[in-house]
């Protein structure tokens, strides 16, 4: 199974934010640290946000936010939610399907099968659990942070739970 280059760069995202939650990031500094484009980023950033994942403020003193403690975020889910709009293959789509063999095909259920068995084994796997105590993480994520973001007032605390 292949993950798709969204969901790739939505977990630096999510990383990113898990390793400096004590203030909001922005995009830029997203892009710098995490090698994405900027433009790409505001998309992602964008359905993160209306995922619930993360918690955007806008405008001079904006950025953004983990919406929830790292320990809440299953990463299962996470993927669920960003890869269940792309098919898995030709025959999965509803438009574009050209397979003649789809109503008899039995490959089918078995790529259902093991998409639904790669996703279990990401269910019990949290964001906490991808950044804690992984000090090269925290390294490459919090080093090329600006000094001037991190004179940035942070958000409302009770907003991360």
């Amino acid at each position: 199974m292949r993950i798709t280059k969204r969901t790739n760069i939505a977990m630096r995202v999510l990383m990113f934010c898990a390793a400096n939650p004590d203030r909001l990031v922005t995009k830029a500094e997203i892009a710098q640290c995490c090698n994405a484009s900027e433009n790409h980023l505001a998309q992602i950033i964008n359905q993160l946000a209306q995922l619930g994942y993360l918690y955007t403020q806008r405008g001079r003193n904006g950025g953004l936010q983990l919406a929830h403690a790292p320990r809440q975020i299953v990463i299962g889910e996470v993927f669920r939610k960003l890869e269940s709009p792309v098919p898995l293959a030709e025959c999965f789509a509803d438009v574009d399907n050209t397979c003649p063999l789809t109503a008899c095909c039995r490959l089918r259920q078995a790529l259902v099968r093991a998409a639904e068995a790669f996703y279990e084994t990401l269910d019990p796997v949290t964001l906490d659990g991808l950044i804690c105590d992984n000090i090269a993480l925290f390294d490459i994520l919090t080093a090329q942070s600006c000094s001037r973001a991190r004179q940035r007032p942070l958000a409302s605390p009770a907003l991360v739970k």
